[in-house]
């Protein structure tokens, strides 16, 4: 009853095991004798549904190590590499990087901070079908987050994106639209 078990399905037996072990409880194994059941129907195990049904089950409980580390990392190697792309091209090897790889560097910092949020999604998500404990930290940073806050920083986001944008532009307009050379765009 302390487990609270939800599970329906091939992954209540790993339910059961991650549970236990979230409420540090005792696991032992205890030996059993197994014989034929005796059916003559076919199992009815199906192997792509109940094992995709117990992988989502699994993730559910990672989303730590699964979307937010990894998610963190690919946005601060984003975040790295375009500063360092910012200030002209980078030679490594007589291999050259320039705008085509900063183009990158902000395509992993979308990706990052998209997994990033997905973890956090996830663990809400796992919090409220009861299958992971509440969080402190989570329910302290909910209290300040809700649909307003996330319409104003959104708003505020596409606002700045249409400025720089609009601002761009206009720097293209002052030549002609013509050839973007970095050095008069960064002054």
């Amino acid at each position: 009853m302390k487990m609270d078990l939800r599970t329906t399905g091939m992954e209540f037996a790993s339910e059961i095991v991650v549970k236990a072990t979230l409420h540090k409880m005792r696991i032992t194994e205890v030996p059993t004798r197994l014989a034929p059941d005796g059916r003559s129907r076919p199992p009815h195990l199906r192997s792509w549904r109940d094992g995709w049904r117990h992988l989502r089950f699994l993730l559910l409980y990672s989303p730590r190590w699964l979307f937010l580390y990894p998610g963190a990392l690919l946005m601060l190697f984003g975040f790295f590499f375009g500063l360092m792309l910012m200030r002209g091209p980078v030679y490594v090897g007589g291999i050259g990087f320039d705008v085509q790889t900063l183009l990158y560097s902000a395509v992993a910092i979308v990706i990052g901070f998209q997994a990033v949020v997905f973890a956090v999604f996830t663990k809400t998500f796992a919090i409220m079908e009861g299958l992971l404990p509440e969080d402190a930290r989570l329910n302290k940073v909910m209290r300040y987050v809700n649909l307003e806050v996330g319409l104003i920083v959104g708003g505020v986001l596409i606002l700045m994106g249409l400025s720089g944008s609009l601002l761009a532009l206009n720097n293209w307009n002052e030549h002609a639209f013509g050839h973007f050379n970095r050095e008069t765009l960064l002054g």
